[in-house]
């Protein structure tokens, strides 16, 4: 009888025990876990932070070019000022040209 195979179920339930994880193994998994979690808490934390610096530096951007066309809008209103004002004071001094020119009779080319 000692050529006779061992027991099927007693060879399946042995190997069953072999492949079943011990509890030092559980412990050892659930700290990688928590590790895992951890590392993925700082990683949020961190594109968080780095999206708050993203948004502040489009606000700064933003703020450097609505104050250039602030700029802008106040040298065009200026220049425009400017040359309507001075096309006012031609159109005048044209005019008293032309009052002087007709006083004198003189022809204009």
């Amino acid at each position: 009888m000692a050529d006779e195979p061992e027991n099927l179920i007693l060879h399946l339930l042995r190997d069953v025990r072999e492949r079943m994880a011990t509890k030092d193994d559980i412990a050892d998994l659930r700290s990688e876990i928590a590790d895992v979690r951890s590392e993925v808490h700082s990683l949020r934390a961190d594109v968080a932070s780095d999206l708050m610096t993203i948004e502040k530096r489009m606000g700064d951007q933003e703020k450097r070019l609505s104050d250039q066309i602030v700029g802008l809008r106040r040298a065009v209103v200026e220049y425009h000022s400017s040359a309507i004002g001075h096309g006012v004071l031609i159109s005048e001094i044209d005019e008293r040209l032309r009052a002087v020119e007709r006083k004198l009779n003189i022809e204009t080319h």
